[in-house]
């Protein structure tokens, strides 16, 4: 490893599984502290029983959940003494159609995906500010880019992420504060596992969404924590306010 995010502090959010999860691996080997937020505190506690407890704060927190994701957040500055950066890779899914949707569907989506890290950036900005250069990656989806049938709120929630970054990264500019957009394709997580395991036909499922990418694959988490790495990273320190399709080309294709 090279070191890329020595002495940095990072904010992930999911952090208990898939692309969070992967991310909070990648980041530590990297050489930052982390803090990692999810609600699943079984999952978290396995989660802090890998890594130094130098290296990694867990905290529990629903980021659906004003006043919890202040406290996390709080909790999270005290015990790195500051922060220098946020990932948001906390999220859900919803394959619905237009006519069986609740409102309750449609609300939890918005919530998960868009309000959630929204209270994180929010509670985290001082912070960033402070920091003289923070960066903040938020985890949106192809499906922000290039629209998925019967997932209206989910294509809806990612699209705003992508927008609502855009629109923060040109007031965070004026404290030094980078804001990018990831947007993965199919990843392998357990998110993933459970709309196609949920199909009558789970491997003809797999074969159709894979047929979509023209790397005809399916990614790891890991390649998707690489693109994080580098928006984190000083590498990429001339971007800002981009949402980067890291989807094996479904967007184009």
């Amino acid at each position: 490893m090279s070191g890329a995010l020595a002495a940095r502090r990072i904010l992930i959010t999911g952090a208990a599984k898939g692309i969070g999860l992967a991310s909070v691996a990648r980041f530590i080997a990297e050489g930052a502290r982390v803090v990692a937020l999810d609600r699943d505190k079984a999952a978290l506690s396995e989660l802090a029983g890998r890594f130094d407890r130098a290296s990694l704060h867990v905290v529990t927190a629903d980021v659906v959940d004003p006043t919890a994701v202040a406290a996390a957040v709080a909790a999270g500055v005290d015990a790195l003494g500051g922060l220098d950066g946020v990932v948001n890779a906390a999220g859900i899914d919803l394959m619905a159609e237009i006519e069986a949707m609740t409102l309750a569907d449609w609300n939890r989506i918005i919530a998960v995906n868009l309000t959630g890290p929204m209270l994180v950036m929010q509670a985290a900005f001082p912070h960033l500010r402070a920091a003289d250069g923070g960066t903040i990656v938020n985890v949106s989806s192809g499906a922000g880019l290039s629209p998925l049938k019967h997932r209206t709120a989910y294509c809806a929630s990612k699209a705003g992420l992508q927008m609502a970054s855009k629109a923060l990264a040109i007031e965070a500019a004026e404290f030094g504060i980078r804001v990018n957009t990831i947007c993965p394709g199919a990843v392998e997580t357990e998110l993933f596992r459970s709309s196609i395991d949920g199909a009558a036909d789970p491997q003809a499922g797999y074969e159709a969404v894979r047929a979509r990418y023209a790397l005809r694959r399916i990614a790891s988490p890991d390649e998707i924590a690489a693109a994080i790495l580098w928006l984190t990273s000083s590498e990429s320190s001339y971007v800002t306010g981009t949402a980067i399709a890291v989807d094996g080309g479904r967007t184009f294709h």
